[in-house]
Parts: structure tokens; sequence; C-alpha cells
């Protein structure tokens, strides 16, 4: 175990020396704010203007580049990456690969379950209307949606955006008002497609605190969560209600937006033409206000607990 450790660890550095160089090769001197000054033989800046642009020693970040074994601080490699000019995805590559997941998953936080779907994904999901669509991460945060998937659930559209998150919305929706007919059934799949992406996130703040959030709240996802069941997401059928119609009969399928890693577009597809025809009358505004007799309950509780 420990030799394959080692491994990994070499060639994890020999990846960090590699994108270093790389990154470092693109920038030219005007980029960083420095003079143009005499011909250069390579491309880019030079390992000594990273340095210095940086803050760190010349010899430090040599090493790093050299893919010797030497510790890098969140804030140091904050540091080098901004002079680097490095965008999003890459700050959080290069944080893992000098292996500090805690600090990739921080350099990822403001964008964190609210990243940016481009307007060109957003214009697919409208044009798929009347088929609901949308958008949501490995988390499950809701991050995008087009008209037929508003008028189905607005009350998971409508939520706050710390609360749009389909697991969320499954686990602390009331009983009497769930989405969700074949609730234990569904439920349990999403927990499943949940814990299988949670390997890939381990030690990362965001994820474990979602999940300690949700296990704290609902026994219902403490109890599956603990089972470990590992699922992929998977084209399988739904069944849904609405206040003005009961049951919603639809199949999911999961689409990957490659432009953002992690997410991807799940469409709705009608399993039958009560399903289909019902969208419709939605669509044109017939039953879309309508309200189960527990809204107005709900509504005075949350005014109760914002007062």
């Amino acid at each position: 175990m420990a030799i394959v450790s080692t491994a990994n660890g070499q060639h994890r550095r020999a990846e960090l020396a590699a994108f270093l160089r790389s990154r470092r090769e693109r920038i030219t001197p005007e980029q960083a704010g420095l003079p143009p000054g005499s011909r250069r033989r390579t491309p880019g800046l030079r390992r000594e203007e990273v340095a210095q642009l940086s803050g760190v020693g010349v010899t430090w970040y040599t090493w790093l580049e050299q893919g010797r074994q030497i510790n890098a601080s969140p804030q140091v490699l904050g540091a080098v990456a901004r002079t680097l000019l490095l965008d999003q995805a890459e700050r959080e590559h290069l944080f893992r690969l000098a292996d500090l997941p805690d600090a990739a998953s921080a350099a990822g936080a403001a964008t964190s379950g609210c990243e940016q779907v481009l307007p060109e994904v957003q214009e697919i999901l409208d044009m798929v209307v009347p088929m609901p669509a949308s958008v949501v991460n490995e988390r499950f945060d809701l991050l995008a949606w087009n008209a037929s998937y508003q008028v189905l659930w607005p009350g998971v559209t409508g939520a706050d955006p710390g609360e749009r998150n389909i697991l969320w919305q499954c686990f602390t929706y009331p009983d009497c008002c769930h989405p969700y007919v074949n609730r234990d059934e569904q439920v349990a799949m999403l927990v499943a497609q949940l814990r299988g992406a949670y390997g890939r996130h381990l030690g990362e703040p965001a994820w474990t605190g979602f999940v300690r959030r949700l296990q704290a709240v609902s026994p219902a996802f403490a109890q599956l969560w603990d089972e470990h069941e590992v699922a992929s997401p998977a084209t399988y059928l739904k069944v849904f209600r609405h206040p003005a119609y009961p049951k919603l009969t639809l199949t999911t399928t999961s689409l990957a937006v490659q432009a953002v890693p992690g997410t991807r577009m799940v469409v709705y597809r009608p399993a039958d033409e009560v399903t289909r025809e019902a969208i419709g009358r939605l669509l044109a505004g017939d039953g879309a206000g309508a309200r189960y007799p527990c809204w107005e309950a709900h509504q005075r509780r949350k005014a109760g607990l914002a007062s």
C-alpha cells in the first residue's frame, strides 16, 4: 500500500509540474503587468518572474515546478494561481494536484451550488418545451430550468436559493403536498446517486456540510445514507402529482453538460398521453395557480418562523 501511495504521489507531482509549466508559458509579460523587455528564448514568463509576482522564493517555486516533494499552503498556491491568471476550473485543478482537496473546494466555494449555466444551455432547455427539463450538479443543486419544469414544480423553483436542491426539497417537503407519488422508491434512488458522487468529493467541506445538514433535519435521509447504496444517473420512471393533476408519469434522461464539469441536464419525457396533455394545459395556464388545501397553513408557518 505504501508503494502504491508513493507512486501516486509522484505521478500527481509530475502532473502538477507539467500543469504549472504550461500555464506559465502561455502568459506574456504584458498580461502579467511587466514591461516587454528583451527578446525571450522561451514563451511566457520566467520562473523567477512568477516567483516575484507571487511573493514566493525563486528556489521554492522552481522546486514546485520540478515536481519535488515540498509543502504548499493554500494561500501561497492562491497567489501563484492569481499570477498565472487561472480560471476557476484551473484553480481547483491546481489545488487538487497539490493534494489540497479542502482548498480546492474553498476555491470553488463562490460558485459551489450555484454554477453559472451558459446562455446556450438555457436556450436548449427552453427549446425542449413542452418537455420539462433542468440542469443540476452532482449534489442535486437546481441550477436552471425551463417553463415546463417551472409550472410542474413551482415549490422547488420558488424555494430560497440555499434550499433550491432536489434532495433537500424531497426530504423536507411536508407529506401532505409532496410532489412524488412513489416517494420511497425515488428518494432511495436519489440518495444512492448522491452516495456514488460523494466518493469523488471526499473531504470537500461543501459536500460534508450538505450531508450533515440533511442528516440533522431528516431521519429518513440519515437511514438511507447509512445503507451505503450506490447508483449512477439513469433513465427511469417517476410518478409525480400536482395540485391540479393527481398523477403525472414521466421518464428521466440525463445528459452531461460538458461546459460545467459535474453538471447534467435532466429531461422529463411524458410517459403517457394524460401527462402530455396535463403539461400542455399547465403551460397554457390551466391549473398553474392551483394550491393544495394545506398551502395557506404552510405560508402562515413560514411567516411565523420569519418573524
